[in-house]
């Protein structure tokens, strides 16, 4: 039987968060700064080998969800044989992807066919404009079709919006109505400042604030919180959550560890603080080192969200090249 990660405040670490890629073709104004962010060379970048073989250590140890991030982790090439070849790892209980959605309708049957469990789609507005402008130039037709395409073979789904400041009552219920009519559970998520502007004041609102303006056009029963997500059936049908990371945040039930695309691993999102293990990879250490580094990145996780402890500049601190 595997090991139990556990943390110096009793937390389980049983999931893992890996960015295949700090490329992206969007520039959502949450996720960048406009005038773009340093791109990594190829040779500085885990090669996907590298990334199965740290996933394969990391599942002996207890990992027992993985989410593939970016960037866009569809822009990668070879995207498709890595999940299937870390889908058939023993132990895994739970593989999926995050993704905006643009290459989703030309992919989602190989996705499928990989081994692929979930798929979580960024979609911030069905206001094409809108979109467009938070996206800095996306096509919400892209999305769209994409999503229609991995419902149509099978996937489960769910949608991730930022909540920014512009979203107006009736986008929040339009996609409410869209994931009602689709059968997609819509997550709405706080304005985290990690896009490297630190924060924006016009962007952020308490998720709060939200759910009673929700409350005062559904019914909204509580179900089980997922450790990240408070989630809620809608009567009549569908479901919503609220991710609360900035106002309320669930640090005391995190269960999570990130592997970067340059091969750093990170205990918590909102820190600065990182272990390398691109030269443990790149070099073939033995397995042994590996899950000395884990253990190490585990032990030095904060006990709370260090940005809004003060500890960290959120200017420091790039979602971008962390995954999210």
């Amino acid at each position: 039987m595997p090991s139990i990660l556990s943390d110096r405040f009793g937390r389980k670490i049983d999931y893992l968060r890996i960015s295949v890629t700090d490329r992206c073709n969007l520039r959502c104004v949450y996720c960048m700064p406009p005038e773009g962010i340093e791109l990594f060379e190829k040779n500085e970048i885990l090669t996907f080998e590298e990334m199965e073989r740290f996933s394969r250590v990391a599942i002996n140890l207890g990992v027992r969800k993985i989410k593939l991030t970016g960037g866009e982790p569809l822009v990668r090439k070879g995207i498709v044989d890595f999940i299937a070849s870390i889908s058939k790892i023993e132990g895994l209980e739970d593989l999926s992807l995050t993704t905006n959605g643009i290459f989703l309708e030309d992919m989602a049957n190989d996705l499928k066919a990989s081994g692929l469990d979930r798929v979580n789609v960024s979609l911030d507005s069905l206001n094409p404009k809108r979109y467009g402008e938070i996206t800095r130039g996306g096509d919400l037709r892209s999305v769209l079709r994409g999503i229609n395409k991995v419902l149509e073979v099978g996937f489960k789904v769910k949608i991730n919006t930022v909540v920014l400041g512009s979203l107006s009552e009736k986008e929040i219920f339009e996609l409410i109505e869209f994931g009602k009519e689709k059968g997609i559970e819509v997550r709405f998520i706080e304005f985290m400042p990690l896009c490297g502007n630190g924060w924006n004041r016009d962007y952020f609102i308490p998720l709060v604030d939200v759910k009673k303006k929700i409350e005062q056009m559904y019914k909204l029963t509580n179900l089980k919180n997922d450790g990240v997500a408070d989630r809620y059936s809608i009567d009549g049908g569908g479901i919503v959550g609220f991710i609360t990371t900035i106002s309320e945040p669930f640090c005391s039930s995190c269960s999570r560890l990130r592997l970067t695309a340059r091969g750093t691993l990170r205990p918590c999102l909102f820190s600065t603080l990182e272990i390398n293990v691109f030269p443990l990879l790149r070099k073939v250490a033995p397995d042994e080192e590996i899950e000395k580094a884990i253990r190490r990145a585990v032990y030095v996780k904060p006990e709370w969200n260090p940005v809004l402890s003060g500890l960290e500049d959120p200017k420091k601190v790039f979602i971008r090249n962390i995954g999210g």
